[in-house]
């Protein structure tokens, strides 16, 4: 049964920086994740009447974003029309050029990832204790309980580009004292 409902006129304010974050990941180029989003929400506003309301808005629009990223790697790998996503590798295990064979299972975890993942997550909540404690919390609200932006500018006075670079200070923070004291 249909539980959640679209209201596009809301996406660009409730969406536009989580799906930015998704595909910069990605694709690490800021104009092509920013063109990448704009085909998401045109893609999104044409196929609304498919919208069968068994996943969240934001589901819904993650899963248009993931095949515009494809699309995209399609046609910057493509050779007189090839359609194989081709991303050259090489580790210390393996080497090849099928992007399908990075991708991890999520149901092929054993415990030692669980384990590794717990460890890690408790790691950087320590990491957190240790930052500045206003970079934390904008931080944890913002990254790991996933608050609007506004709702985090309205609630510690800043305005949003202020927010990205405490953001940013705080991604530094952590990663250094992880490196330190995790890897």
């Amino acid at each position: 049964m249909p539980t959640h409902k679209l209201d596009p006129t809301k996406w660009v304010d409730k969406y536009s920086d989580y799906l930015f974050n998704y595909a910069i990941v990605r694709v690490n180029d800021r104009e092509v994740a920013n063109d990448l989003i704009s085909e998401t929400f045109l893609a999104g506003l044409n196929s609304k009447d498919n919208f069968e309301g068994r996943a969240t808005e934001r589901t819904w629009l993650i899963s248009i974003l993931k095949r515009k990223i494809i699309d995209y790697y399609r046609k910057i790998n493509s050779i007189k029309g090839q359609a194989e996503v081709r991303i050259n590798y090489s580790d210390s295990e393996n080497n090849g050029d099928w992007m399908e064979e990075q991708v991890a299972d999520a149901f092929d975890r054993t415990a030692e990832d669980e384990m590794e993942n717990t460890e890690l997550g408790m790691a950087i909540l320590e990491c957190l204790d240790q930052i500045n404690e206003k970079h934390a919390a904008i931080f944890k609200m913002k990254t790991i309980d996933e608050a609007d932006t506004e709702a985090v500018c309205k609630e510690f006075n800043i305005s949003p580009s202020n927010l990205w670079v405490i953001i940013h200070r705080a991604r530094t923070a952590l990663a250094a004292c992880l490196e330190k004291n995790w890897f």
